[in-house]
C-alpha cells in the first residue's frame, strides 16, 4: 500500500489512530505510511501536563488545559480501552476515579506496547493543509520547532486529531480591566493552592466550573461563588458555596449579578468553555461546529462531507472518550484502507449528518444523550474489528455516576463500578477524595 496518511496531534485521538493502523499491521494487513505531527515534546495531548500557560518555549499557544490535582470526573469504566484493560496495565483492578497521572500512565502503556512512537514527529506543528483537486493529494506544511525549519509533504489522507478543549472561549464583562485581582480562563488554571484562603468567583456551569470550584474548595479556598447564564447546577454544595445569576459588572473587588446581589472576590475564573479552532485548515476544509454530539459536516461523525479523504476525530461533545476515539479511529482506518466504502454521492453524506442532528435534538435529557452516544459507539465498532464490548453496561456506569453526583457532589468519586471489559468490580480508593491531597501515581496505587 503506497498511501500516506498524516495525523495531526498525538493526544488520545491521534494515538487511537496510530494504534488502529498498528493493530491491522499486527494481523498481517498491508497498511499505509503514517506520519503523526505533535507540537508538544511528548504524547498524551491534554493529559500531558505542563506548568506553562500562554505561549510555550517556541512561541506556540500552550495546548494543555490540565491542572494539578485533577481526578477523572467520570468513571474509568466508561472510557476503558476494549483491547487494553486497566487490569492488564496495572496488574490489578484500581478504583474508579483515577487522577491525571494514573490516566496518563494508562494511555501511555497501550501505545508503548504497540511500539508506535517512531511514527510521531514531536515538537512539530502543522501550519497549513491544502488539497489539490488535480493530484487528489493534500500538502501539509509543517514546522519543526526545535530546528526552526518549515517544510511541505504530500499525503493521500489527513486525520485531524488535535482536539477541541485547548482554545478558550473568553467573554468580557464590564470592569475586568480595573478588577483588583486575577482574571483567568480555566485553560490557564494550574494549581488550586494559589486560591487558598481566597474568595473566588467562577463564571459558567460546565464540568470545568464544577470541578475547578471543587478543587479550590478541597484545597482550602475561603468561598466559591458560581455565576450562571441560564440555570444553576443545583448540586448539594458545601456551606461556603453559592450559585448566583450572571455577572453584570465588577467595580474594584465587588461583583454585581443580574438579580442585584453583590459579593466581593479575590479572583475570577472563567469556566466558559472552548471553541473548535483549526487555524491550519483553509475555509473549505475547516470544521465549524458547536460543541454537540452530532457535529456539523462530518459523515459518521468523522469524514468531511465536502472531501471524505479528510477526517476529524473526537470532535463531539463527550460522555464517552477513549473508547469512542478508538471506535472512530478503527472506522477511519478501514475507510482509508478500502475496507469500508464511503458513499460517493454528497447527498448521502449530508443526509447522514442531518439524521444524526435530528436524533440528538429529539433527546430530552442527559440520559438520552448518553444512550445516543453509546449507540454511536456501537454503530462504529459493528463495522470494524475493534473488540466489541458491553456499551449498555458502560451506559449504566454513566447513569450511576449521575445519580451519585446528585446525591453528593463532593463524595461521588468515592463510589465504585464494574468493568465492562473484565467484569471485575473496582475497589474503593484507600482515601476519600476530599482527603486525598496527593494525586501521584504512587499514592493512588497503594493498597
Amino acid at each position: 500500500m503506497t498511501k500516506r496518511v498524516a495525523i495531526i496531534g498525538a493526544g488520545p485521538s491521534g494515538l487511537a489512530q496510530l494504534r488502529a493502523f498498528q493493530s491491522a499491521a499486527q494481523k498481517g494487513a498491508e497498511t499505509p505510511e503514517v506520519v503523526c505531527f505533535e507540537k508538544q515534546d511528548n504524547w498524551g495531548g491534554l493529559w500531558n501536563y505542563t506548568w506553562r500557560t500562554g505561549l510555550d518555549e517556541y512561541g506556540e499557544p500552550v495546548h494543555c488545559s490540565m491542572y494539578r490535582y485533577l481526578w477523572s470526573n467520570g468513571p474509568k469504566e466508561g472510557l476503558e480501552f476494549a483491547d487494553y484493560s486497566f487490569e492488564e496495565h496495572f496488574g490489578k483492578q484500581i478504583a474508579s476515579y483515577p487522577p491525571r497521572a494514573v490516566l496518563f500512565d494508562y494511555i501511555e502503556g497501550r501505545v508503548k506496547k504497540a511500539n508506535v512512537r517512531d511514527k510521531i514527529r514531536f515538537r512539530t506543528t502543522v501550519r497549513h493543509v491544502a488539497y489539490d483537486d488535480a493530484s487528489g493529494k493534500f500538502t501539509v506544511t509543517a514546522d519543526d520547532l526545535a530546528n526552526d525549519h518549515e517544510y511541505d509533504e504530500e499525503f493521500d489522507h489527513v486525520v485531524v486529531a488535535s482536539g477541541h478543549f485547548s482554545t478558550p472561549n473568553v467573554p468580557h464583562f464590564e470592569g475586568f480591566t480595573t478588577f483588583n485581582g486575577r482574571v483567568l480562563h480555566a485553560h490557564d488554571f494550574r494549581d488550586a493552592m494559589e486560591f487558598k484562603d481566597k474568595d473566588i468567583l467562577i463564571i459558567g456551569t460546565s464540568y470545568s466550573a464544577e470541578d475547578i470550584g471543587s478543587q479550590c474548595w478541597k484545597y482550602g479556598c475561603k468561598s466559591v461563588t458560581v455565576s450562571h447564564r441560564t440555570a444553576p447546577m443545583g448540586y448539594n454544595w458545601p456551606d461556603n458555596w453559592k450559585e448566583v445569576p450572571l455577572l453584570q459588572n465588577v467595580k474594584g473587588n465587588t461583583c454585581t449579578f443580574k438579580d442585584g446581589s453583590t459579593t466581593d472576590v479575590d479572583a475570577i475564573i472563567l469556566c466558559t468553555g472552548y471553541i473548535h479552532h483549526f487555524p491550519f485548515m483553509p475555509d473549505d476544509l475547516r470544521l465549524k461546529t458547536a460543541n454537540r454530539l452530532a457535529t456539523a459536516n462530518l459523515y459518521k461523525g468523522v469524514a468531511w462531507v465536502d472531501n471524505p479523504k479528510l477526517f476529524y476525530l473526537g470532535m463531539q461533545d463527550q460522555w464517552y472518550t477513549f473508547n469512542m476515539f478508538d471506535a472512530q479511529a478503527w472506522w477511519v482506518r478501514d475507510a482509508i484502507m478500502g475496507r469500508i466504502e464511503i458513499p460517493s454521492e454528497k447527498s448521502a453524506l449530508t443526509a447522514d449528518v442531518e439524521d444524526r442532528v435530528a436524533r440528538e435534538d429529539a433527546g430530552e435529557d442527559d440520559y438520552d444523550a448518553i444512550r445516543y452516544q453509546g449507540a454511536y459507539v456501537k454503530e462504529l465498532i459493528a463495522e470494524t474489528d475493534y473488540p466489541s464490548f458491553d456499551v449498555d453496561g458502560a451506559n449504566d456506569a454513566f447513569f450511576q455516576w449521575k445519580k451519585h453526583k446528585k446525591q453528593d457532589i463532593m463524595t461521588f468519586r468515592n463510589n465504585s463500578y464494574r468493568s465492562v471489559m473484565t467484569g471485575s468490580m473496582a475497589p474503593a480508593h484507600h482515601t476519600p477524595w476530599k482527603d486525598a491531597l496527593d494525586d501521584s501515581l504512587e499514592s493512588y496505587l497503594q493498597n
